[in-house]
Formats: structure tokens, C-alpha cells, sequence
């Protein structure tokens, strides 16, 4: 009886100890992954303790376990170099920075107590963490940005804002096609006897301002006379019809196109543009390295920025990046921070912009101490994992939006190398309608010259200049000489 008290003691004492263990790990959120052998915990290997925080969608916790670019990342590289290793969250969540008493928190605080092996988490590479820890090459680049709202603030529109469809390369190409397409015309009806078979008796109606108004009633879809008989002068109104036709659908769904954009198009573009504006509070993560790199910076508009966030600090200085999104989503808010990681936020919330530029090119790298083995393993690691392709096809997993909307950068004005072609029949047109009329005139002068039994070049030379005008106002002007002398 005492035997059988004493065997269910101890089973009981053996069961609150094992939940007691469980539950502690939850709450650290551990996590003990296989190494390279999916079968189970690696027998032999040198095991790693792993340093990282949680941020999204490096790190994330789901169904308690963790997730992310980065545990794949580590998988892969655990996989090559054959190691295990445990997986823990910084405690104070933060990535790295040295304290007012001298020593460094976060990550890299734990990495220097020898609390971790190595931090595989976005951390970036800067010159006062290489000064303590080594890290390995780059696993993804990144840069500091800005994000943004779209609708903070309204974006301007200018005056001649319907001209923007078009380049102005293009708009003076269009002008010059418009008015060679007129004296074509002109010229053209001229010289068909089609059109004007008697130049002597007959009023030729397509004159040049005439031909202005045909050509100008015709990008207005709109039928004009006078009406073309010959068929030169056909022949060119019908290719600037399909040149209109087809330049009018390319201005409208190009500014269709615009209008569009100009409701995702937003007037801080740069950090001078943030700088200058009133409308917007501004901030970064507090102790990141974004905010040192303000700090350090000799440039006069980051001098301004750092200014402002240092006053500001307990107001505009947000401790998490979920902080960081979720402000700017309820208030006027922009956020100062790594690109890679606005352009997720932009890819998760459809109502949020990156602005364009980017500054203070940098990378994430893994962390581990001086001198350590790993750094140079992991660095030929990372570089293998780049050119196999599979640093690329993690960050499309892990950044994939459900968002439909036009990129902001998505439209430009259209450039004349886009109506090439158009360009290019309009020309072809315009040589076989004065190809026609020259055929036309020549038929004429051959008739003319075997009735007149003269010369068919001196009859088609008479025609030319009869219809031209040309002896007559030679003439013209040797009257006009002689009643000066």
C-alpha cells in the first residue's frame, strides 16, 4: 500500500514539473528545430542558440511556433552547414543600441554577454555594431524611406494639368505632323487635275488655311469642307483620319490612366518635401539605427529631421514598428524607416505609399561575436543561397500583396517612341497621296502633250508651274521691277 502511494506521488510530482516546463516555454516562445536531418533533432551536431525579434514578416508567431523570412532563412542555412539550433526572443525587444550607461541592449547586448550565438533577425549592418559584433554578408538590402498615408494630404493638380498624357516631345511632334499633313494637302489638291482640272477657269478650294481647317476638324472627329475629289488628296485624308482616330483613343486612355494616378500620387516625394511641410508629424523607431544615421549625418535636411525628432522624441519616437504602421493608419503620421519593410506595409495595407526616394543604402546581416568560426561560413552560405535564387523566392513568399491598386510609379507620359508607328503610317500616307497626284498630273500632261503634239516633260512643266502660279508671279514681280525702273 505505501509502495503503491509513493509510485503515484511521484508520477503526480513528475506531471506538474513537465507542465510547469511547457508552459514556461510558451511564454519565451523557444523553439528547438531540426537540423539537417528532418527526422528529428540533429545527433552530433554543434548546436547554436539563436537571438531574434519579433517583427513581421521576418519572425511571427503562429500555432506557437515561429515563423518567417528569417526561420527560413535559418533552415536553409542550418541545412547546408549542418547545425542545429534553439531559437529564443530578445527580451527587451529591441534590435541594438548602446545605453546611457554604456552598455548595448537588444540583440546585440545578448550576443555580446554571450547570452546568443549568433542574431539572425532584420538587423542592420552599421559601423557601431561592427565595432563590437562581426556580421556576415548582407541576406537582404535595404534603405531608409518614408511611409506614408494616401490620403494625408491632397495632391496638387496644375493649371494645363490636360497636357500631361503627352510628352512635350510628343506634343511637338504632333504639331509638326499637323501642319505637314495641311501642306500636303494643300500641296497635293493643287496638283491633281482630279481636284482642279482647270487652274486657269476654275477656284482650287483647298487652300492653305482651308487645309488647316480640314486637318483641325478632322482631330475634332468632326466633317469639314472642303470635301477631298481626287483620290491623292483622299488618300492623305484618310491616313490623317487614322491617325487622329487612333491618337485620340492613345490621349484619352493615357489620361484615364493619369487621373487615376493622381489620387495615389502624393506631394512628398523626398525628404526635403517632409522637411517642408506642416500638415505631417514625423518619427522613427527610438534607438534604431535609422535614428543614428539622422544623427550622424552631415547633410543639412537630415540635420533637420534629427532636430525635430530629438525635440519631439516622447511624442514622435514609437518603440515598435507595429506601433510605427498602425499611427500611421490613425493619424497624420509619417514613418521613417527601412524600405524593405514599408514596402510590406504598403503590400498589407492598400490605403498606405512609400514615397519615392530612398536614402542610406544598407543591408540586414546575421550577427555573431568577433572572431567568430561562423561569420565566414555564413557568409559563403548567404552568398550561395543568393545565387541559387533562393534569398529571391523567400522575399516574394513572405512579400506578397493582395492589393490592386496602380503602382504610384506606374504611369509617365507617353513619348513619342510609343506612336512610332503611328508616326511612321502617317508619313507613308502623306507619300502616297503626293506620289498619286504627281501620277494624276503626269496621265494629264501625256494626254495633253500627244493632242498639243508637243513635248510630254515641257507640258508637264507647264502644268506644274500653271497650277503652282509660278510664271505668274515671276511675272508678277518683273512688272512690279519694271514700274520701279
Amino acid at each position: 500500500m505505501d509502495k503503491g502511494l509513493h509510485f503515484m506521488f511521484c508520477v503526480m510530482t513528475t506531471t506538474l514539473l513537465l507542465k510547469g516546463s511547457s508552459q514556461t516555454g510558451e511564454k519565451n516562445y523557444p523553439e528547438m528545430l531540426p537540423a539537417s536531418k528532418p527526422g528529428g533533432p540533429g545527433e552530433g551536431l554543434p548546436t547554436l542558440t539563436v537571438t531574434t525579434i519579433l517583427e513581421d514578416p521576418y519572425v511571427m508567431v503562429r500555432n506557437a511556433e515561429l515563423e518567417g523570412y528569417c526561420m527560413d532563412l535559418l533552415k536553409a542555412l542550418a541545412a547546408m552547414l549542418h547545425f542545429s539550433y534553439k531559437v529564443k526572443v530578445v527580451g527587451d525587444g529591441q534590435y541594438g543600441a548602446v545605453s546611457p550607461g554604456g552598455n548595448w541592449t537588444g540583440m546585440i547586448g545578448e550576443i555580446l554577454r554571450q547570452e546568443a550565438d549568433i542574431a539572425v533577425a532584420p538587423l542592420t549592418v552599421t559601423s557601431a555594431r561592427e565595432e563590437v559584433v562581426s556580421f556576415t554578408t548582407p541576406f537582404l538590402q535595404t534603405g531608409i524611406g518614408i511611409l506614408l498615408r494616401k490620403d494625408t494630404v491632397s495632391p496638387e493638380m496644375s493649371f494645363f494639368h490636360f497636357l500631361a498624357p503627352f510628352s512635350k516631345e510628343t506634343w511637338t511632334g504632333l504639331l509638326f505632323a499637323y501642319v505637314l499633313t495641311c501642306f500636303c494637302l494643300f500641296l497635293v489638291a493643287r496638283l491633281s487635275p482630279c481636284e482642279w482640272n482647270e487652274p486657269k477657269n476654275e477656284e482650287n478650294h483647298f487652300t492653305f488655311l482651308n487645309s488647316l481647317w480640314f486637318g483641325a476638324g478632322a482631330l475634332a472627329l468632326q466633317g469639314v469642307t472642303p470635301r477631298p475629289k481626287a483620290l491623292s488628296v483622299r488618300v492623305i485624308a484618310a491616313v490623317w483620319w487614322l491617325f487622329t482616330i487612333a491618337l485620340l483613343a492613345a490621349y484619352i486612355a493615357n489620361f484615364t490612366a493619369l487621373l487615376g494616378a493622381g489620387s495615389e500620387q502624393h506631394p512628398i516625394q523626398t525628404f526635403e518635401d517632409l522637411v517642408k511641410q506642416r500638415n505631417l508629424e514625423f518619427g522613427t523607431l527610438d534607438g534604431s539605427s535609422t535614428f543614428y544615421f539622422f544623427k550622424n549625418s552631415k547633410n543639412p535636411i537630415h540635420q533637420m529631421i534629427y532636430e525635430y525628432m530629438d525635440k519631439r522624441r516622447d511624442h514622435v519616437l514609437v518603440k515598435t514598428y507595429q506601433e510605427a504602421v498602425q499611427r500611421v493608419m490613425e493619424s497624420n503620421y509619417a514613418f521613417i524607416g527601412e524600405s524593405i519593410s514599408q514596402d510590406l506595409a504598403a503590400a498589407r495595407h492598400c490605403n498606405l505609399i512609400r514615397a519615392p526616394e530612398v536614402i542610406g543604402a544598407r543591408g540586414f546581416g546575421i550577427a555573431t561575436t568577433q572572431a567568430s568560426p561562423w561569420t565566414k561560413k555564413l557568409s559563403i552560405a548567404v552568398l550561395k543561397l543568393r545565387e541559387s535564387g533562393d534569398l529571391d523566392y523567400f522575399r516574394n513568399k513572405w512579400w506578397e500583396t493582395s492589393c490592386l491598386h496602380r503602382s504610384r510609379d506606374g504611369w509617365s507620359p507617353l513619348q513619342p517612341q510609343a506612336l512610332g508607328g503611328l508616326f511612321l503610317t502617317l508619313a507613308v500616307g502623306l507619300a502616297l497621296g503626293v506620289i498619286a497626284a504627281v501620277v494624276e498630273l503626269s496621265n494629264k500632261s501625256r494626254h495633253a502633250a500627244a493632242h498639243a503634239k508637243k513635248s510630254c516633260c515641257s507640258v508637264f512643266t507647264e502644268e506644274m508651274c500653271t497650277r503652282l502660279r509660278i510664271k505668274e508671279n515671276i511675272r508678277q514681280s518683273q512688272e512690279t521691277s519694271g514700274r520701279a525702273n
